[in-house]
C-alpha cells in the first residue's frame, strides 16, 4: 500500500505547527521555573535521534522534553505517539548531550502534549532503562 506524500507546502505547514507547538510548551514549561539549555539538541549522523528541548530545574535536574502535538484525543491521543523507538531515540541524543559534561546530573525524560487548547506536562514520563 502506497501513501501520498506530502507537498512541500504541507510539510512547511506541518514544521510550522511544530514550531507552534513547542514553542507553547516552553512557554509553559518556563512558568514552571525551568531554565531553557537546548532547543532541538540532534545527534551528528543519521540514525541518531533528536529532542525538542533540554530544561533545568531550580535545584540542577536536567529534563529531556519531548513535545507531540495532537489535533484531538483520538487513537491515544499526543501521549501515546511517544513509543519504544521514540523513546530510544531520545535517551540515545541525551546520552549524546550528556558525555559534554564533565559530571551528568540528575536526568529524567518528561512529554508535554498540545492537543487544541490543552498543554498537559508529563514529568517523568518514561525512563532511560
Amino acid at each position: 500500500m502506497e501513501f501520498p506524500r506530502k507537498t512541500a507546502a504541507a510539510a512547511a505547514t506541518t514544521r510550522q505547527a511544530g514550531r507552534a507547538a513547542e514553542d507553547r510548551a516552553l512557554a509553559h514549561l518556563l512558568d514552571g521555573g525551568l531554565k531553557l539549555l537546548a532547543r532541538n539538541y540532534r545527534t551528528p549522523g543519521r540514525g541518531g535521534g533528536e529532542i525538542d528541548l533540554i530544561m533545568r530545574e531550580p535545584g540542577g535536574t536536567v529534563v529531556f522534553v519531548e513535545v507531540r502535538q495532537r489535533a484531538s484525543r483520538g487513537f491515544g491521543g499526543a501521549a501515546a505517539s511517544v513509543g519504544p523507538v521514540k523513546q530510544r531515540r531520545i535517551v540515545f541524543a541525551a546520552r549524546h548531550f550528556l558525555m559534554r559534561l564533565a559530571a551528568p546530573p540528575p536526568c529524567r525524560f518528561d512529554v508535554v502534549t498540545v492537543e487544541g487548547a490543552r498543554i498537559e506536562w508529563l514529568r517523568a514520563a518514561f525512563d532511560a532503562g
